[in-house]
């Protein structure tokens, strides 16, 4: 199914700045919808001449009619003139009389969408005549409201042509709360959600007959963090966002000033939001990241010291097979160390494998190499983002494969190429670690590559591969006169 961008991208009469205030227009028009009860369609005249469905919008507050996405289907024939209205007169047009839609009775209204004196489309308000019954004040106010802002789109005021000051940007609804203003800034009506947020901030007074920057402002303490956007948010005079945090509440706010026809700007939607247990999550999550993140860093530093003790001891020993196992054990910490510096770098339990395995593996290598011996490691694919729990033992059986080959593969010889291939399937991993080294020992009984063995590290490539992965390992010549080593893997799902 088209979307809005790849209609649009179709049609040449529209440039760049069109573009953007259509979107513009379907991005804000929700509240529209809301204030409305109604549904929106913005139809579009394509090259061949045909009304096309470019965008829809369904209410949030009341039951739609629109029960099927339209978007990419031409008009009905019976809309056409209403349309054809809409763009030659560049006024809001009607129709005669009411369609059925779904078994609904439907009122079609139709507003062209004028920007810069150019008509670029036009939006059909479609209204459920069943919802127009036994409307009370609140629901009044919304439908007057949400008139006037659809009668600002053929005056080119909606959207706001104006950037939006924006301090921390909410999904606000029309249900959340809204108040409409005069156009000094006195509150003239506030919905019974408005009235409950304030209530949080601790205004126990009316907030109708009054200017809602005093009401908010009366409740600011000293220390509370007000925002330079605020201003605008409470005075109406400007398309604005903006977030009130006091010690008592946080609420997210967002301006709409209302136009007249010939009066100019003539008042103000705000609509208001609640949103402190929202931040307060917010704050707990940061503080437990920060918090997991601190014990990463803690267990990499214990790691690094562990290591360095090690490394001390295989120094003041005397038997070198004691000082080779010493010295394998001190790079298997140092292994598990770089895991956990990549997850204190990290807000959550994930690892981005592919920057953190490269220089691990070439650490390896040149640990591994003897001297003057220049061992070359290349990449493949991506390894791709997985949890800490694989991302530990997958670099454990990584540097065990890639140090095995550098000590056993190129023994005697002074230079070599490793290469690793990653093959990526959702949770599936494919590993190949190929070298082009001595190769395949031909006289061994279970027909494993030299580089394999039977000692510690082939126990734990062997274990970890079976028990943490459930995945199997083969060792085999390759094609280059080396040894190539295959892993099938299946990674935990990513926290």
């Amino acid at each position: 199914m088209a979307d809005l961008s790849q209609i649009l991208a179709g049609n040449p009469g529209f440039n760049d700045a069109d573009r953007e205030w259509l979107h513009h227009l379907v991005s804000d028009w929700q509240v529209i919808a809301d204030l409305s009860f109604a549904d929106l369609i913005l139809v579009l005249r394509d090259v061949e001449g045909r009304y096309v469905v470019a965008d829809q919008c369904r209410s949030s507050t009341v039951v739609s009619v629109l029960m099927e996405d339209m978007i990419g289907q031409t008009i009905p024939n019976e809309l056409v003139p209403a349309i054809e209205s809409a763009y030659s007169n560049r006024v809001v047009a009607r129709l005669d009389h009411y369609r059925m839609v779904n078994n609904n009775t439907v009122c079609d209204v139709f507003a062209p969408v004028i920007r810069h004196d150019k008509v670029l489309g036009v939006v059909i308000r479609e209204t459920n005549m069943a919802t127009r019954v036994g409307n009370g004040r609140y629901e009044l106010e919304c439908i007057q409201t949400g008139k006037r802002l659809f009668d600002m789109i053929p005056m080119g005021r909606f959207p706001y042509e104006e950037a939006l000051i924006s301090e921390r940007r909410s999904d606000l609804r029309v249900s959340d709360g809204f108040c409409i203003l005069s156009v000094s800034g006195i509150v003239e009506y506030a919905s019974p959600n408005a009235i409950s947020c304030y209530r949080r901030l601790g205004a126990k007074e009316s907030l109708v007959g009054r200017y809602l920057a005093e009401v908010t402002t009366n409740h600011i303490q000293e220390h509370d963090r007000v925002p330079e956007s605020l201003a605008y948010v409470l005075s109406g005079k400007s398309a604005a966002d903006s977030e009130l945090d006091t010690s008592r509440a946080c609420l997210a706010m967002r301006s709409f000033p209302l136009y007249g026809m010939h009066a100019g700007r003539d008042g103000a939607l705000v609509l208001f939001r609640d949103v402190t247990e929202v931040r307060r999550r917010e704050v707990e999550l940061e503080t437990k990241d920060a918090t997991i993140s601190e014990i990463h860093h803690r267990v990499k530093n214990n790691l690094q010291a562990v290591s360095a003790l090690l490394r001390l001891q295989a120094r003041r020993t005397k038997s070198e097979e004691v000082r080779a196992e010493l010295e394998e054990a001190q790079r298997r910490i140092s292994t598990i160390a770089v895991v956990h510096e990549g997850l204190s770098q990290t807000a959550d339990e994930n690892v981005d494998f592919d920057t953190i395995i490269p220089n691990l593996l070439r650490m390896s290598a040149d640990v591994a190499a003897q001297h003057g011996q220049n061992i070359d490691i290349s990449f493949v694919g991506q390894f791709g983002t997985m949890p800490a729990q694989d991302a530990t033992p997958l670099s454990l059986v990584l540097t065990e494969l890639v140090t095995n080959a550098v000590e056993h593969g190129f023994e005697g010889r002074e230079s070599g190429h490793i290469t690793i291939s990653a093959g990526r399937g959702g949770n599936n991993l494919d590993v190949v670690v190929e070298d082009d080294g001595n190769g395949m020992d031909s006289e061994s009984e279970d027909g494993m590559a030299r580089e394999s063995g039977s000692g510690l590290g082939t126990q734990i490539v062997q274990t970890f591969v079976t028990n943490d992965f459930g995945g199997t390992i083969q060792w085999m010549p390759a094609r280059s006169g080396g040894t190539r080593v295959v892993l099938k893997m299946k990674l935990r799902a990513a926290q």
